[in-house]
This record gives C-alpha cells, structure tokens and sequence, in this order.
C-alpha cells in the first residue's frame, strides 16, 4: 500500500542467481575462458529449477559476460571487460531499470485477459459498443466544414473547443472557466502526468483516497512522490484527515475523484466538499479533482463539482469524455489558473507537439450539438438499469454473503464478500469461466473487497457473469 514508506521487493530468483555468479567471476574466481557448471548440475547443486538457471545464464549471456559453445557448455566471456569485442545490450535489464515503473502484474494481467479474449467485461472502466453515440459521430464526420489545415495545434489545444467547452462546463457543471484556462489533454490520464512532472518533485508529500484508483497507477512512485492515504467513507474522505496527515507529513498536493469514486461509487457530502475547500484556501494546499463521472447522475440531479465551489482558486479540474461518450476519442481537460496552463502546455509539447486536430474537432461538434444532451440523457438511463440488474443479481446469488456500497452514478460497483478467500483465486477462477474483474487490493482495500464496473457489460450479460461468479467464488476456496 502507498503509505510513504520505501518498500523493497524480492528480486526474482534467476536474477538473485546471476547476481551470485557476476559477483564470482568479478572476484576472480571464475576467471576469463574458465568453465561454469552445467544448468543441470547448478540446479540440482542450489535446488531450483532448471529454467530458473537458464534464466540466469540468459541474463549474464545477454550481459556480454559468459559465452555458450554448443556441445562444449558454458565459459566465461574470454574478453569480460569488453576490450576486444562490442556485447549484446542487455535488454532485460534496461526494461526493468527505467525510472517510469510498469504496471502491477495483475493488472497487466486483467488487461491481457480483456484484449485477447472473448469474456463479459466486468473490468474495463469503458462504455459498451451501445452506449457510445456512434451513429451521431458518423454524421458529424462527414460535413465540409472540416479544418482544411492539419498543421500543429496550439498547445493548449484548439481554441474551438475550448471556447466550447467553457460554454458546457458552465451549463452542465457549473463551472465558471474562459477557454484561456483551459487546455485539451489526451484523456485525464495525460492531465495527471503533467501535473505530477510540472508542479511536483521527488520527495514531496501528496495525499490521495484509501481505496483509489491511483494506487494502480506508477506515476507517482516513478516521479518519487511520498503517497498517503485518506480513508473513504460512505461520505467521500474527512477532511479531518488530511488536517492530520498535513501536521505530520506537510502534505503538498491533493488528489480526488469526489464524485462516484472510483473503485467505491460514493459521492464526497456537500459539508465536507465546504470544509476541505476551507482547509486547502487556509494551507495553500493544491486539489486535483478527477472528475469523469459527475454527469452520469441515475436521479439527473446535479453534482456540485468541487471546482464549482472552489472561490479561491485552490482546485485543478480534471474531466474527460472517456466515460461519458467515447474512451477513442482521446479528448480530456484541465482548468485552472492561465500560469499553469502555460507550463504544462509547454510540457505536452514537448511531448508530443499537441494534440490532434481530428478528434478535437469531432469532440467540438458533438459538445456542441443538440444530441449531446439527448445522449447524456439515454447514458444515465443505461447506467442505472445496469447498476440496478447488477446489484440484483449479486443479491439473488449470493444473499447476505456479499455486502454493497450502493452508486447513484459512475460505471463501478463495490463489494464486500464475507468469509475466507483469496481475490487472485477468485480472479483465476472466473476468467476461467469468462468473466474478468479487478480485485479490491489493487486499489489498496484490504482483503475481501471487489469491484464490478457495469458500463461495458450489457443487462443479459451482467445476469450471466454474476451466475459465473456465483461457481468461480465457490471454487476459489471461499468458507464461511
């Protein structure tokens, strides 16, 4: 769990293994031309597996410092120190060396299962081929007034939309942002690598929720960021926590998604939205607000953003229109101050000379059409009734085994199962019968947590993965 506290984990054991030899053979006592023993004899001398030694010998091969000769076995690389010959870069070692971290295995893991195979989506935090406005896009794809210019855009992104998207944050969200605050990013996740490269450095103290999707993500271990945590409740974070974490840690930045969380759907109370927006204005402390999910509200009733009541300039605002009209698109936003704007465009560029003019003139279109309204309208429908068969569902199959924290928004649903089990065998035990899920310790809850995200499934399918569920949490080993 992020918890500030540097955690160093086990090496792999053939890394552990090369590591021993490179040290023998520095040391002199397998000298250059000098044999090693056979991955046979090594293994059964060190009681590992065969592949275990292969592995190693492939990584000192690919280091330039041992030489295999078929039919003779393994020597020392006759020229160790590199005098008389170049070496093979050792690619595996580069892979792992780099300051950007990858993703977790399961994650990485999820993610495979979804792309290469045929399973019911409970995973993926997209919307299905149904609830994405295709047929709208289409039309709008095809008028003569497309930008006859495909040079570089501005870096803050095409003014158009921009200026659109100041006239539909105020209408739909309450947000007072002229287009110079604003600057089109390629979905929020690009908005939160800028903010984390520009206005953070190594060392700094940043305060995230207790569960969170950020505990998923590397970017703030890679950027050398100290994470603590803010327990959710069924009201969002307390304030009073961060006051606290503050004295102890002097906590630099803020990062939130108040509205339907994710992983836990719930939705941070107007008072604490009030007082943490008081407590950033008295310490000058910085909040990210990730905001995907607050049009997708089942009662239509709208969300007070933070940023809607932020009247000092303390809030960031991210949002995007991944989750409400197409995760391809690529079109997200970040509002706030001009100066900042200035310094994370000049970042992007530098990144990737701007964003494409293409999707941003789709998004402009659309943003601006009167079938937006129409297709936010069927979303929160469809979303509800998802939510709805899918906490049905787990009632009728698994009664008062399984506890639910309730949404009235967003694509996630988070549960609680009662008894002795292991998510990863949960996991494995339900793509094994076709449906795929993220098991709550990724987001840094504790054992016995899941979470379902409906916005990709359709109604019958829901019904027949939580039938699969019902036989893999079975197999998994769960007792009461």
């Amino acid at each position: 769990m992020m918890d500030g506290k540097s955690s160093v984990p086990t090496k792999p054991l053939y890394k552990q293994i090369a590591e021993q030899i490179e040290q023998r053979i520095s040391s002199g006592e397998f000298g250059p031309g000098s044999y090693l023993p056979s991955e046979r004899t090594l293994a059964k001398e060190l009681n590992v597996n065969r592949s275990t030694v292969v592995a190693a010998y492939d990584e000192l091969q690919a280091a330039g410092m041992i030489e295999r000769i078929q039919g003779s076995g393994t020597i020392v690389s006759q020229d160790i120190w590199g005098l008389a010959r170049t070496r093979v870069p050792n690619w595996r070692h580069l892979t792992e060396s780099g300051s950007f971290r990858p993703n977790l295995p399961l994650i990485r893991k999820i993610r495979r299962e979804t792309q290469e195979n045929d399973l019911i989506d409970l995973a993926s935090g997209e919307l299905s081929t149904d609830l994405v406005p295709n047929q709208t896009l289409q039309q709008l794809m095809t008028p003569d007034d497309f930008p006859a210019h495909l040079g570089y855009e501005h870096p803050q992104g095409n003014w158009a939309l921009r200026e659109t998207l100041s006239l539909h944050m105020k209408a739909w969200r309450s947000i007072e942002a002229p287009a110079t605050s604003i600057m089109i990013t390629s979905g929020a996740q690009q908005a939160l690598h800028l903010v984390v490269q520009c206005l953070l450095k190594p060392g700094d103290a940043v305060a995230i929720e207790e569960p969170s999707y950020c505990y998923s993500l590397p970017l703030f271990h890679s950027a050398g960021l100290r994470t603590f945590s803010l327990p959710v409740d069924r009201d969002g974070i307390d304030p009073k926590h961060l006051a606290q974490l503050h004295r102890q840690h002097r906590i630099k930045m803020v990062f939130l998604n108040p509205n339907y969380q994710n992983p836990t759907g719930t939705l941070l109370s107007l008072e604490r939205r009030q007082e943490l927006l008081a407590f950033s204005y008295e310490k000058g402390i910085p909040i990210i607000e990730d905001d995907p999910y607050s049009l997708t509200s089942f009662s239509r009733e709208p969300v007070p953003t933070l940023k809607s009541l932020d009247q000092h300039g303390t809030v960031l605002y991210i949002s995007s229109l991944t989750k409400i009209v197409a995760s391809g698109l690529r079109i997200g936003w970040i509002v706030g101050p001009p100066t900042v704007m200035e310094r994370l465009a000049d970042a992007k560029q530098q990144f990737d000379f701007g964003h494409s003019i293409f999707p941003q003139w789709l998004a402009n279109r659309f943003l601006g059409s009167p079938q937006f309204a129409s297709h936010i309208d069927l979303l929160r429908t469809e979303l509800s009734l998802r939510h709805d068969q899918l906490v049905s569902s787990l009632q009728d199959k698994f009664g008062d085994q399984v506890e639910m924290v309730g949404s009235e928004g967003g694509i996630h649903l988070w549960c609680k199962f009662k008894g002795e089990w292991s998510g990863e065998h949960f996991l494995t035990e339900s793509v094994k019968r076709g449906v795929v899920f993220v098991p709550g310790h990724l987001f840094g809850a504790e054992q016995g947590y899941v979470r379902f995200t409906f916005g990709r499934a359709t109604l019958d399918q829901i019904t027949e993965a939580v039938s699969r569920l019902a036989d893999a949490f079975t197999a998994s080993g769960w007792s009461k």
